[in-house]
């Protein structure tokens, strides 16, 4: 294989590489790999679709690569961990009847595992388990079936979640770079490119183990469908996102505000009420198909409810980078309020904190700000909202992919710190290598697609109506970009030196979770400066009017 004139490595070596679990070849892979489309994207006389496809294949060979390594839970009895958790739910699914998934009993234990995501969830699970079946049913044989482990039960999971990443996630990623206006075709490819190599979403799903992949794919669709004014299909996208886990209500607000600015625009006389009134059918219907089998009686109905929002679980789990979290090491809220007050307290803030947001975009609703309120209101819930996982990081992480052609420098810092926020869990799961590896190569992918050291201007980074309104009262804006390159090279070298100190150094004794600690204080300090910055660019966002007028 020859880029610019030198020799860089061939096809059959990168499947040996593949086939070669040592450091080594998995390193030596990525620097094939990664070289490929770099060299690609200066033909100029190379087709979109061929690029898009070398994109997908690069994007695709990282994923399986990941997927050689560890996985949450491996080897560790008697709850493993998510990889288990998934199998768990298809044993279940498989032997039990559909009234019996979401309820303890002799046969469903809940304390192990039990399921706790919504019905398409579920479904996903049985139409795994059907497969499971055909091929080995000791995999998913009820009770004698928990904690199994094989390479070739390893290899069907892993498939699982390649396959669906490649039916769901991935179309709507190229199909959404496609579709950005007044963009070149390399700047799709790189949008899609580096989207792709998002490392925050390979970690999770293919090496910690999960299919985050497929509700922020149907997510995603609905952006899309909503970019072509195919409000009812986005609608149904989106109620299936919802449907297949519910911590997509992190993007409800911003779809719902949208759509209900749209038909405000119209008229609540005229279109606008007929398009509100479509919307609601299409909900209504979507969710009622989605429920169906649970529909018997309330009581089951109550159960999912009970089994999808567990408020006993408490305020945070393990060490978010959250607001809560970080002022528990200096107030211990989870011992001096009880978990109704927590709740209440987690509500209040939360919606103050995005009612902004929801408010600039129901009364100037534009496809751009739709796009930023997803990232600012996801991101509010991950900060201030109850019962928050650290995983949870990625529904703000995928709209922040989806204006990396847009602000590339201000996204590509936010994606980084939100990777360096999961650390704690990839490095108890055995992905240090994966980590590093990803990391890196997405940092490079970005530098090189987007040459995001020169795009850190205030216009370059949206905030020329900030500064304007600014003029004569703050003098240092002058100096900005350099001060925003500083601030991104000391936030790159602190994420570095503490990542080396958690995989290398020895906690004292006495402060244990130092290191998970330190990680999620920094990554929260960084995503509240994120969320200011967000607000800021929403609120003080011209380019919206103009856009709403398309709209009306």
């Amino acid at each position: 294989m020859l880029l610019d004139g030198e020799k860089t490595g061939t096809i059959s070596s990168a499947i040996k590489c593949l086939r070669n679990k040592t450091m080594d070849s998995i390193i030596a892979m990525f620097m094939v790999f990664f070289q490929v489309p770099f060299g690609l994207l200066q033909r100029p006389a190379m087709e979109k679709w061929s690029l898009m496809t070398i994109t997908v294949l690069l994007a695709l060979t990282v994923r399986w690569t990941v997927s050689l390594g560890s996985y949450s839970g491996a080897g560790k009895p008697p709850m493993y961990g998510d990889y288990e958790a998934q199998r768990h739910w298809q044993e279940v699914t498989y032997n039990l009847p559909i009234r019996q998934w979401y309820f303890n009993t002799s046969d469903n234990n809940l304390l192990y595992w039990g399921l706790d995501y919504p019905p398409l969830t579920a479904y996903h699970s049985f139409v795994c388990a059907y497969i499971a079946k055909l091929i080995n049913p000791d995999w998913i044989a009820l009770h004698t079936s928990r904690g199994y482990e094989s390479q070739p039960h390893k290899l069907f999971m892993r498939t699982t979640v390649f396959v669906a990443d490649l039916l769901v996630y991935i179309p709507a990623v190229i199909l959404y770079c496609f579709s950005l206006k007044e963009t070149s075709t390399k700047k799709k490819v790189s949008s899609a490119l580096c989207i792709l190599l998002y490392p925050g979403l390979i970690l999770i799903d293919h090496g910690h183990f999960q299919y985050n992949s497929v509700s922020l794919g149907f997510a995603l669709w609905g952006v899309l469908y909503l970019s072509y004014d195919w409000d009812l299909l986005g609608s149904v996208a989106f109620c299936l996102a919802l449907n297949y886990k519910q911590m997509e209500l992190y993007h409800s607000l911003p779809f719902f505000c949208y759509l209900l600015g749209k038909c405000f625009k119209k008229g609540l006389k005229g279109k606008g009420l007929v398009l509100l009134t479509k919307i609601a059918g299409t909900v209504v219907v979507c969710f009622a198909v989605c429920w169906l089998p649970f529909c018997t009686d309330m009581e089951q109905i109550m159960q999912v409810l009970r089994r999808l929002f567990p408020i006993d679980r408490g305020l945070f789990e393990d060490k978010v980078a959250n607001i809560w979290c970080s002022l528990s090491v200096l107030i211990k809220i989870k011992n001096i309020v009880s978990p109704q007050t927590q709740l209440k307290l987690s509500f209040a803030v939360t919606f103050l904190s995005l009612l902004p947001t929801c408010i600039k975009l129901t009364v100037q609703p534009s496809l751009r700000g739709f796009k930023f309120a997803l990232v600012s209101c996801a991101l509010s819930f991950f900060l201030f909202s109850f019962q928050v996982h650290e995983k949870s990081i990625l529904l703000v992480s995928i709209p922040v992919c989806l204006i990396i052609n847009e602000i590339p420098f201000m996204a590509t810092w936010f994606l980084l710190v939100s990777t360096f926020s999961m650390l704690p869990l990839l490095l108890k799961d055995g992905l240090l290598l994966a980590y590093a590896v990803t990391m890196l190569a997405f940092l490079s992918a970005c530098v090189a697609s987007f040459s995001i050291f020169e795009k850190t201007s205030a216009e370059d980074l949206q905030l020329k109506p900030f500064s304007l309104s600014l003029k004569g009262h703050v003098s240092w804006f002058k100096s900005f970009p350099k001060i925003v390159r500083s601030l991104f090279l000391l936030s790159v070298t602190l994420m570095g030196i503490l990542s080396l100190m958690s995989a290398a150094v020895h906690p004292p004794q006495r402060l244990p979770d130092l290191f998970p600690v330190s990680v999620s204080i920094i990554s929260c300090l960084h995503f509240l400066l994120f969320l200011v910055y967000f607000n800021v660019v929403i609120l003080w966002d011209s380019k919206n009017s103009r856009s709403q007028k398309k709209i009306s």
